[in-house]
């Protein structure tokens, strides 16, 4: 018996898990990501598909690939040339072992202070340093200083964009 990824339909990869484990007892693996997002201006933690569309399912091609491949929502099993491709199970551990299997991981928000020191990764700003001016744990976004061009510019960018600069002793 191997791994193998599942190519779902759009948002119904926990159906398929759960019919894949329930009613055809197969060994399931379906990694989720709980996140905090900001949802019509409320906060809101949300399970979303670590892989969306895609799962992994331990089975027995002689024995049971038409019974997953041909399950409710599975469009199909993802190949590799002519032959479904065999997922490690070294991989299928080491995603366990960082996302979980009951309760899955959240992205941690970093929370910031003002005077905290940050570096932009991401977007346009990337690799500029900035000074944590104002911040909220309530919100998503925070007000930065940067120095830009020998000038102090503020601006408000989402937590996601930053990464803390370790702390010069």
């Amino acid at each position: 018996m191997n791994w193998f990824c599942l190519h779902t339909r759009p948002l119904k990869e926990a159906h398929v898990e759960s019919y894949c484990r329930e009613t055809l007892g197969v060994e399931t693996y379906f990694p989720r990501l709980k996140e905090h997002r900001t949802i019509r201006r409320v906060r809101r933690e949300v399970t979303s598909a670590l892989f969306p569309r895609y799962l992994f399912a331990k089975i027995d091609l002689a024995t049971s690939y038409r019974a997953v491949r041909y399950a409710p929502e599975v469009i199909n099993l993802v190949h590799a040339g002519d032959a479904p491709a065999i997922v490690s199970d070294a991989l299928v551990d080491e995603l366990r072992a960082w996302a979980g299997n009951e309760v899955d991981r959240t992205t941690l928000v970093p929370s910031f202070r003002p005077g905290d020191a940050v570096q932009v990764v991401q977007g346009p700003m990337q690799g500029v340093s900035a000074v944590i001016l104002r911040a909220s744990d309530a919100n998503d976004r925070v007000t930065v200083l940067l120095s830009l061009l020998q000038h102090g510019v503020q601006v408000t960018i989402s937590r996601a964009q930053l990464e803390r600069l370790p702390a010069v002793a």
